[in-house]
């Protein structure tokens, strides 16, 4: 310990290699460039950090070639600096070409802040899903149909950019369409990647309206080929659909002015305030006949001798079972006073042995 301790001492108290100190200060160009190189050394990461870091480092190792051509004069210090200061110039131009490469049309970029970033989708996968649609931007003008009912073939998936599309069968208005929202994903889902069809609805643009498309046989390789954006678009057709299934609830009504779930299986019997006016004639008249004989006799108030009471026959007390229930042709929309209720009224007829949602006082009664 002490021979190390010793040695320490020399190098601490033994005289410094600078014999002369000179009085004079370096010029401004030096402490300018130091300068520079402390802010730039106080960059930070990403993209932007780096265009900060060799900004700054690439100003600064400048102004050293500067001080060392003017006041160092040394043709060492000039050389370093120029390589540092060309190394910082390469740096900054591999990082603008990088910005325009990654770089997307403003409609794309809109459309993955708002639809792709929530979900944290990578920007990469989105750049794939952009490349399948070509980064091509399509529009219709007003009142131009997108798809034919019964005519148009189903070789696409759009997504609404801008403007509300018009959902209608036969005439009949179904619902909106609203940017962000797909356009055809029922008609999507509807076919295996092998199958063709048609649309059965018509779309028409109610305003101008901005759109991209993805090609069937082009998305389903990549879907295919690309795990994950499979799932993303799958999550994405699913959420849309469910949409458009709440869009067709908000129009169904019940009598009371209340409006209730379409997965309960006995809205049918409470559809509507002309749903009890939809039943064929027959059953009505069936319900005439049937009345008098199940309320109980009154005795007439004008007779004066009453007379015995008679045993009717077992046949006539028993009322005849009643007819197998047939079912009905599906109403036309402006009985039951919604445009859309005919198109979904058959799905929710009761199913036999259920009991009616009439019996319970409130919907969530009847789901518990």
């Amino acid at each position: 310990m002490s021979s190390n301790s010793s040695a320490v001492g020399q190098l601490l108290w033994r005289g410094l290699p600078c014999v002369g100190w000179r009085q004079d200060l370096e010029g401004a160009v030096y402490h300018l460039a130091n300068c520079f190189l402390l802010l730039g050394f106080m960059g930070g990461s990403g993209v932007y950090g780096s265009f900060y870091l060799f900004g700054f480092l690439g100003t600064g190792y400048l102004c050293c070639v500067l001080w060392g051509w003017f006041d160092a004069c040394g043709l060492d210090i000039i050389l370093w600096s120029v390589l540092l200061a060309m190394a910082c110039v390469l740096q900054l131009a591999h990082l603008v070409y990088r910005l325009r490469e990654d770089s997307l049309p403003e409609e794309f970029e809109v459309l993955y802040k708002t639809l792709c970033l929530p979900l944290q989708v990578p920007l990469h996968a989105y750049k794939e899903m952009v490349r399948c649609c070509q980064e091509q931007v399509s529009t219709l003008a007003t009142e131009q149909t997108y798809a034919v009912e019964g005519e148009t073939p189903i070789n696409r998936l759009s997504l609404l950019l801008s403007g509300r599309v018009r959902v209608s069968q036969d005439g009949q208005f179904l619902h909106y369409i609203f940017p962000y929202q797909f356009m055809d994903s029922p008609e999507w889902e509807s076919l295996h990647p092998s199958e063709e069809g048609v649309f059965q609805v018509t779309l028409t643009a109610e305003t101008e309206c901005s759109y991209i498309s993805w090609p069937r046989k082009s998305l389903h390789l990549l879907l295919a080929k690309e795990r994950y954006i499979s799932r993303l678009f799958s999550i994405l057709l699913g959420y849309d659909i469910s949409e458009k299934l709440y869009a067709l609830n908000d129009k169904l009504f019940a009598k009371f002015g209340l409006r209730f779930d379409i997965r309960l299986p006995s809205l049918y019997h409470v559809l509507g305030p002309g749903a009890s006016d939809a039943r064929p004639e027959s059953e009505k008249d069936e319900e005439d006949i049937h009345e008098p004989a199940t309320s109980p006799p009154q005795a007439p108030s004008t007779s004066v001798q009453q007379t015995p009471p008679v045993s009717p026959h077992p046949a006539a007390t028993n009322p005849p079972a009643p007819s197998p229930w047939v079912r009905m042709s599906r109403p036309d929309s402006g009985v039951l006073g919604e445009d859309s209720t005919s198109l979904v009224l058959e799905d929710f007829e009761e199913v036999s042995g259920s009991e009616s949602f009439m019996d319970y006082k409130s919907d969530g009664e009847y789901m518990r």
